[in-house]
């Protein structure tokens, strides 16, 4: 764990010390709410909706214009337990099982009693987003794939399919991708999940202060967290609306053309520095902060998870840690600062997953048909980011046989294209490729001599692959194909996992004794949370949906 505040050197942050009130008249408090939340994204809207229903007075404030992370995800949800939505695909599910197979992927970082209780309320939740708008489809994906096509909207989003899962775990679809009626829409559908939540949390008389961002918490003389001081473009300026138009070309090019993001970035920076008012907000019982990561502050992603730096950054400019950072100004601590997800997708195309990865060396290190997270921790972790994809002349052929009209995404189709074209080596023989690559020849040879003879039958896969994937390498010519970190026509996605350490029971920020933060919560991916030690599709905003409420909860009982 890690207690840090604002004067250490590394703070890497705008929060400042907390304000400590030697009574609350001592400020000229602006605005007022029985619970303040930092952040609307999924875990902050759905905070303000549960607190909403619980009948307070709720005040959301975010430094943009709401939706976070969440929004601009694909919309996947992971879920289980036996939803509604499993049941009308047929899908046998029960929280027992869904509690035994992320076991395999939490390993502890949070108490089995919290990840139980995530399991049992897992199918209420889905519920809960349907009764708030929130629309979700039973078509089904029966396979392993990282994204599916138009056709499926629930699937195995995870690992269960993989045979070492499978053994210790039932299978069953659990990743609920947000569907839109009359919409052609497939990538991008957090949206789905988003909005529905923040029109039920305005109808509920949520109020919103955005262009809005917190700087400071307001403590009183026992050390309670009582507000926030927050800095804002004033509304309905020129200010506000050229920060908008800035902010928003900004988060428009991040997927695309990463120089124009970061160029429109910082126009919007230079607003907020230039234009912005000092307000204090009071909050009756509670400040929630739900402000996301901080994979776009790249001075802690250097101090924290520097062998993730040259990924691809994935998420918002609002994920820079500062609601980390406001939670250990009051003596909050942080844990699990060193652990990332970095996405190495294969599959689809499937005949991708069905060759071998291998490091500089030529060795292999990992079952290629895995959740993308495995293999890119897999990757980093253990091999320098290094990652070389190798398949032979049949291989290849099914690839480009896959990647015809309707069967892959385009988001999925255009990387393989390009790294097929320009970051591939083609050679007669593995002793040619080997050298191409500048690697073992020795190495590479055994590495393919055991991949074959798993597909023949002979010998089990080294790394648990089914006999079916194991497909072989054994058709002249041979192509090596680069996977690696830093390859930027196939981006690999990074997000930041650690967080603040809560009460599991109340979403309450903890000092260094282990004890409540009076006034303090955390949720999303600020806290340490069900998907902190590794990541699959949909169980981030699992989490931010389950832990937004409990600390809406539980704010809302004081």
């Amino acid at each position: 764990m890690e207690e840090i505040n604002p004067k250490d050197k590394e703070w890497f942050s705008q929060i400042k010390e907390p304000v400590v009130l030697k009574s609350m008249s001592s400020v000229n408090w602006d605005e007022e709410a029985d619970i303040a939340i930092i952040g609307c994204g999924g875990a902050g809207v759905a905070a303000a909706l549960e607190a909403s229903e619980q009948k307070q007075d709720v005040l959301v404030l975010d430094r943009f214009f709401g939706g976070g992370a969440t929004a601009i995800s694909g919309g996947v949800f992971y879920a289980g337990g036996g939803t509604q939505i499993q049941k009308e695909a047929g899908v046998e599910d029960s929280p027992e099982e869904m509690y035994k197979y992320l076991q395999m992927e939490v390993k502890g970082i949070i108490k089995d009693s919290t990840l139980k209780k995530f399991c049992e309320d897992s199918s209420n939740n889905v519920d809960w987003l349907m009764k708030h708008g929130v629309l979700f489809n039973s078509s089904l994906y029966r396979k392993k794939t990282s994204y599916p096509t138009s056709e499926y909207y629930l699937y195995h989003s995870d690992n269960s399919l993989v045979p070492e899962y499978a053994a210790r775990a039932k299978p069953a679809a659990r990743g609920h991708r947000g569907f839109i009626k009359n919409s052609l829409r497939v990538t991008g559908l957090g949206g789905s999940i988003f909005y529905p939540l923040l029109n039920a949390a305005k109808n509920n008389g949520v109020r919103l202060m955005l262009q809005t961002e917190a700087i400071r918490l307001v403590q009183n003389r026992n050390g309670k967290v009582v507000g926030v001081e927050v800095l804002q473009i004033p509304p309905n300026t020129s200010a506000a609306r050229k920060h908008m138009k800035f902010s928003k070309r900004a988060s428009a090019y991040q997927m695309l053309i990463r120089p124009l993001a970061n160029y429109y970035r910082k126009k919007a920076l230079r607003i907020e520095e230039k234009e912005r008012v000092s307000k204090f907000i009071k909050a009756k019982k509670g400040v929630i902060i739900a402000a996301g990561g901080f994979i776009f502050n790249r001075e802690m992603v250097r101090r924290y998870i520097p062998k993730y730096e040259n990924g691809f950054p994935l998420g918002t400019t609002g994920d820079d840690g500062a609601g980390i950072r406001l939670g250990q100004s009051v003596g909050g601590v942080a844990a699990h600062m060193n652990r990332a997800t970095a996405w190495r997708f294969l599959n689809p195309p499937v005949a991708w997953g069905q060759g071998i990865v291998v490091n500089a060396q030529g060795e292999r290190y990992c079952n290629e048909m895995v959740y993308g997270s495995i293999l890119g921790e897999a990757m980093i972790e253990n091999h320098n980011g290094k990652g070389i994809l190798i398949i032979d002349s049949q291989l290849r052929k099914e690839t480009l046989s896959q990647l015809g009209p309707g069967k892959l995404m385009p988001f999925q189709r255009n990387p393989v294209i390009l790294n097929m074209l320009f970051k591939s080596k083609k050679a007669k023989t593995i002793a040619g490729l080997a050298k191409k690559c500048d690697m073992s020849p020795l190495k590479l040879y055994d590495s393919i001599e055991k991949y074959n003879l798993a597909g023949e039958g002979i010998a089990k896969d080294p790394f648990g692959k089914p006999t079916d994937d194991c497909r072989g390498i054994r058709k002249s010519p041979f192509y090596a194909i680069d996977v690696s970190l830093e390859n930027s026509l196939f981006p690999c996605s990074v997000i930041t996992l650690g967080g603040l350490k809560i009460n599991e029971e109340s979403g309450n920020v903890l000092n260094e004794e282990g004890k409540d933060i009076e006034g303090l919560y955390a949720a999303g991916r600020t806290a340490v949370g069900v998907c902190s030690n590794i990541y699959v599709s949909g169980l981030s905003i699992g989490d931010c949906i389950f832990s937004g409420r409990r600390a809406g909860l539980h704010a809302s009982s004081l």
